[in-house]
């Protein structure tokens, strides 16, 4: 039976994301550069930082890139310079990218795309020089693909023969359903989001190209082609920070 977590330990969890965002974002985040912004619980402690630093006078000229709507308009509401990707100011590339990870294996591999926004998100990850990822110690796993469920996201029109080629691979697919509105969950590029957990575990950089052959598939939530540096928050008020 899964068990409840209790108001104390959601305060605790949260403490540790806000002590992981913002260590990663003193460390790394510099004057002038061009800076991809994830999504997400953990990822929006990295965006108020870089908030207050700017209002604080530390650094200057950031160039962001929001990898949602969420993460967009709070860069607005604190102030911090929003591009496009295209945009002249970034040309298609970003000095670094902090985001959250659902998952974290031993070789820092992730699972990413709980908050909907794969997509998008490994477009940044994949388009910058280096990327970190901020989490607190319960995203750390043993292996990929078994626990937390891979967002697989698809066109509306390959719902079912996506989800039968992904049954085929040894997985049990969900379709993600909607809170507080009735259906499925509609991403920001109009695509549904297949919640995919493999019975026994699998070699997640196979994974992330072949699950992409699958005609419909868009994006996976397997990130395997980037080696991030990882801020892990302890229970105990560490930070561990992991090459």
């Amino acid at each position: 039976m899964e068990l409840r977590e209790t108001e104390d330990q959601k305060i605790e969890r949260e403490r540790m994301k806000e002590a992981a965002g913002k260590a990663a974002a003193d460390a790394l985040v510099k004057s002038g550069i061009k800076l991809g912004l994830g999504t997400g619980s953990t990822a929006i402690h990295v965006i108020r930082r870089v908030g207050e630093l700017l209002a604080a006078g530390k650094i200057s000229g950031i160039r962001a890139f929001p990898t949602s709507f969420q993460s967009g308009m709070e860069c607005e509401r604190l102030g911090i310079p929003v591009y496009a990707l295209n945009s002249r100011e970034l040309g298609g590339s970003l000095d670094l990218c902090i985001d959250g990870a659902d998952e974290i294996d031993p070789e820092n591999r992730l699972v990413k795309g709980g908050g909907g926004a794969l997509l998008v998100e490994k477009l940044a990850a994949y388009a910058s020089a280096s990327c970190a990822i901020v989490a607190d110690e319960s995203k750390i796993a043993p292996h990929l693909g078994t626990g937390f469920p891979l967002p697989v996201e698809v066109i509306p029109e390959a719902r079912l023969s996506a989800s039968r080629a992904l049954e085929k691979l040894g997985a049990s697919v969900v379709l993600r359903e909607a809170l507080r509105k009735a259906g499925p969950v509609i991403t920001e590029h109009g695509n549904l989001l297949l919640d995919v957990r493999f019975r026994e575990p699998v070699d997640p950089v196979f994974m992330e190209t072949e699950l992409n052959k699958i005609a419909g598939v868009v994006e996976n939530g397997f990130f395997t082609r980037i080696r991030p540096v990882v801020y892990i928050a302890r229970g105990d008020g560490r930070i561990e920070v992991r090459e």
